[in-house]
């Protein structure tokens, strides 16, 4: 009696069968569990970030709100009558030499301190001894902590002796109008200049500079740095082509840092400088600072005066601002350059 055989279509259920066509593999409970759970704490955490996110722009926000509305006066001042503002002459002539005299105040510093920041933050990293170069950076940071007032007690003081180098400035290099003296051929009696303030902000932002720098250059790929020295370059050759590129743009975030805090440093530089008009000279009483003003004048401001005050706050958030937003581009299009 002949026995019918019957062919089976399905494959190999074997271990290392595969599924057939269409079928997603299968998955084991727990990969399915860990797909449809989400735990409490990662969404306390994300709704956390995004709230402080959001609530930065609210305080940017009402600031810039706040600096709006209570400027209304002297806005209304401006436009109707120009000679109700300090000065006689409107808001413009008014605001326009503390504008200039923050700027120079800050450049200067920035000019002074950001060398001796990069140079710092060098031979701590690179070149002193693994003894010292903890401490060294412990005193750099400790420059930070340092209260405002004792900077500007100090600035009093160094003023008192910078007299001497201002008139050896004046008489060899008055040709400059930086350096020039005043019409009747004198300088500042009481070295409370300009230059002095920007010498001590100078000072205040070097651990700002220092300690971000030192950071960003601790993070230099060490197979780069010992592949320079390999191929026979010397120290500073290696800093040159492999730490510095690597930092580009650190140093600029730090410098920027830097620039912001002089910008709105206020104590130190009300402490030093004396009040008067503005003049091109470093080494002549009389230049003052946009944050020196507000707190030189507003404890007896009212009225429109303290509208005024006010409307130079927002003058110097605006500056900040601009300055912030110029320093991410520059940030921006040099981390693009350098990879």
């Amino acid at each position: 009696m002949p026995i019918s055989t019957q062919t089976t279509e399905s494959g190999p259920t074997g271990p290392g069968s595969t599924p057939e066509s269409g079928q997603k593999p299968p998955q084991s409970p727990a990969t399915r569990q860990q797909k449809a759970v989400v735990r409490p704490g990662d969404r306390i955490f994300s709704a956390a970030t995004l709230i402080a996110g959001i609530l930065i722009l609210v305080i940017l926000a009402g600031v810039a709100l706040f600096l709006l509305a209570q400027s209304k006066d002297t806005i209304t001042a401006q436009i109707s009558d120009p000679s109700q503002i300090t000065g006689g002459k409107g808001f413009f002539s008014y605001v326009w030499p503390l504008v200039i005299g923050t700027l120079i105040s800050a450049a200067i510093a920035l000019i002074v301190a950001t060398p001796f920041s990069l140079g710092i933050a060098l031979f701590t990293t690179h070149m002193a001894p693994r003894k010292l170069a903890p401490v060294l950076g412990y005193v750099i940071d400790l420059l930070a902590a340092i209260p405002s007032v004792v900077y500007g007690l100090w600035g009093i003081a160094l003023a008192g002796n910078l007299t001497g180098f201002y008139l050896w400035l004046s008489k060899w290099f008055g040709w400059i109008p930086i350096f020039a003296p005043a019409a009747d051929g004198s300088v500042s009696q009481t070295g409370r200049t300009l230059l002095t303030a920007s010498l001590v902000l100078s000072i205040m932002i070097l651990p700002i500079i220092t300690s971000l720098t030192r950071e960003i250059f601790l993070q230099t790929p060490r197979l780069q740095e010992e592949a320079a020295l390999a191929l026979g370059a010397t120290r500073w050759e290696m800093i040159r082509m492999a730490v510095l590129p690597f930092g580009k743009s650190g140093i600029v975030s730090a410098t920027m840092l830097g620039l912001g805090r002089a910008l709105g440093e206020t104590m130190a530089v009300a402490m030093i400088l004396s009040p008067g008009v503005l003049t091109a000279s470093l080494v002549v009483s009389g230049n003052q600072t946009i944050a020196s003003e507000i707190a030189q004048n507003f404890p007896e401001a009212a009225g429109l005066r303290l509208s005024e005050l006010i409307t130079v706050g927002l003058v110097l958030f605006v500056i900040t601002l601009l300055v912030n937003m110029g320093a991410r581009a520059i940030v921006a299009r040099t981390s693009v350059k350098g990879s």
